[in-house]
């Protein structure tokens, strides 16, 4: 059977878990917190997670862990079986992945752990990338009524958990709405909400936030009194 390693609190490790329950995949579920310690390193080159274990070994990176999914388990697909429509569906994921979800990562700390203010000039990329980011998920993404479409794919995977938190960024940083004058994107959100799967996500990933939040705050703490 699969095993995946993860936490619930972590945005990639919902995205794979998602898919496996819409592809309708058996697996366990190992909590583990990506660290270097040799254990983790073993399966996971960086020590991150999602981390995937399948009978060949171990697969991490979260668009790869996608891949093989899509590969070795065609049922119920998440991508298109045309190659010309499954590239564009790929290509949405990863614009949201590095266009969305990276800048706004740069300000989780303030965000979303109350850890230190982000650097200005950090803060002033990640305000510029996000208004791009979002111009070009507007102009490219379909809300047809998924991102890609008719049909629930991968791009929907990353919409869902990177589009929330970056929206975060904004109203709190920058006092924007991304979404504002993208009805239809609001839409798929609330379209989403209301899928049994994502609920139960929604409920693990709330259930284990708190103890998430008291295990990084004190590494943050530790990384701004070395800086002081």
């Amino acid at each position: 059977m699969l095993k995946l390693y993860g936490f619930a609190a972590s945005n990639y490790f919902n995205m794979v878990k998602l898919a496996l329950l819409e592809k309708q995949l058996p697996f366990d579920m190992i909590p583990i917190h990506g660290c270097q310690n040799p254990e983790i390193l073993a399966i996971s080159a960086r020590g991150k997670v999602p981390i995937l274990e399948t009978d060949k070994g171990f697969i991490s990176e979260t668009d790869v862990i996608l891949r093989y999914l899509e590969d070795v388990y065609p049922t119920h697909p998440l991508v298109p079986a045309d190659p010309y429509e499954r590239a564009q569906v790929w290509t949405l994921a990863k614009e949201i992945e590095l266009y969305i979800e990276l800048p706004a990562r740069s300000c989780y700390v303030e965000v979303i752990f109350g850890g230190r203010p982000t650097p200005e000039a950090l803060k002033a990329k990640a305000g510029r990338d996000l208004l791009k980011g979002f111009a070009a998920l507007k102009q490219r993404a379909q809300f047809s009524p998924y991102v890609a479409g008719t049909s629930f794919t991968v791009a929907d995977l990353y919409f869902l958990y990177s589009v929330d938190l970056a929206r975060l960024v904004g109203k709190q940083l920058f006092a924007t709405d991304y979404l504002e004058d993208m009805p239809c994107a609001r839409a798929l959100l609330a379209r989403l909400a209301q899928n049994p799967h994502v609920q139960r996500i929604a409920l693990d990933k709330d259930a284990e936030f708190p103890a998430f939040l008291e295990r990084v705050r004190p590494r943050d703490r530790a990384r701004e009194v070395q800086n002081e």
